[in-house]
């Protein structure tokens, strides 16, 4: 039997989004992209979802109303 380790994949909008550390958690990866895309700080993260030797999460944007 052989293990392997699945590598984290991250999607927001459409775009794929590299791991950038494996040793940083769902939340600091979130925080890392909000630079880069600052709506995405009040993603919400769902998954894993297993795709081939993957393991792919998915940030989406809370909906909400204003006023």
């Amino acid at each position: 039997m052989k293990t392997e380790t699945l590598i984290r994949e991250f999607r927001y909008n459409g775009a794929k989004l590299a791991d950038p550390s494996p040793t940083f958690s769902l939340q600091q990866v979130r925080d890392f992209y909000g630079n880069t895309y600052p709506e995405i700080v009040n993603a919400e993260i769902e998954g894993p979802e297993v795709a081939g030797n993957r393991n792919v999460y998915t940030f989406r944007r809370a909906v909400g109303t204003k006023g």
